[in-house]
């Protein structure tokens, strides 16, 4: 019985260097993203963004599309995704995100630093429910903001995870097609060859990151999408 009873705690205490280290994780993801939120606060207050316009969030592959504005003008879109993140931190950082503009729509990118971090893999599935709830957390707080889902992209940096890729990207598509006010929209056509090999000349030399010919790829995929999503919004015609 003394054994028995001693089991919660010998649990507790081997729980607790695990949270801990969370504990840390979280602190130092936080930390990490503090200049770029200053930044926007800068930006902000210098010429404050009008409420009900469309919002791009996610990772450094939207952070890089420094001409979006001009690709998606006259639709009136601001660009707040911050380099490095991942899921975990667009959920973070989602007061500091979304309340404060009020978008009519969001376009997302976000997902391909959860998968290519760590030596193993993270469960796919793991990575799409966060996806979710950030979706989920948007619909709580603006039932009528449309959310367009850009696919995480194959690029050749991590060809040993294509699988994975897929699969959060199937998750994704599904999900988008079963719930109102989400699209999926998929970039990677535009990153391949007519043979399907990657158009390394699209790439840097992280064979990651883009040059300004992918963007101007993506603007032609993203753009007539947004147009009718911003108009299902009931966004003024540009």
């Amino acid at each position: 019985m003394k054994i028995f009873r001693l089991l919660p705690l010998a649990l507790l205490v081997a729980v607790l260097p695990l949270r801990a280290a969370e504990t840390d994780e979280a602190a130092k993801r936080w930390a990490q993203y503090e200049p770029s939120f200053k930044a926007f606060a800068e930006l902000d207050a210098a010429q404050p963004p009008p409420a009900g316009g469309i919002l791009f969030v996610g990772s450094s592959i939207f952070r890089q599309w420094a001409n979006v504005t001009a690709h998606m003008a006259p639709l009136p879109v601001l660009n707040r995704a911050f380099g490095g993140s991942r899921t975990g931190d667009q959920l973070a950082r989602f007061d500091q995100l979304v309340p404060r503009y009020a978008p009519r729509v969001i376009v997302y990118y976000c997902g391909s630093n959860d998968l290519k971090a760590g030596a193993v893999p993270e469960d796919p599935a793991a990575i799409f429910a966060r996806f979710r709830e950030f979706s989920e957390r948007v619909r709580a707080r603006f039932p009528a903001t449309r959310l367009i889902f850009a696919a995480a992209t194959r690029s050749p940096d991590r060809v040993a995870r294509w699988e994975q890729v897929d699969h959060y990207n199937a998750l994704a598509r599904a999900y988008c097609a079963a719930t109102p006010g989400r699209v999926f929209v998929d970039l990677n056509p535009a990153l391949v060859d007519a043979n399907g090999h990657p158009r390394l000349e699209l790439y840097r030399t992280d064979k990651l990151h883009f040059h300004p010919p992918a963007y101007d790829a993506f603007a032609k995929i993203i753009r007539p999408v947004l147009e009718r999503e911003w108009a299902a919004a009931g966004g003024a015609r540009p």
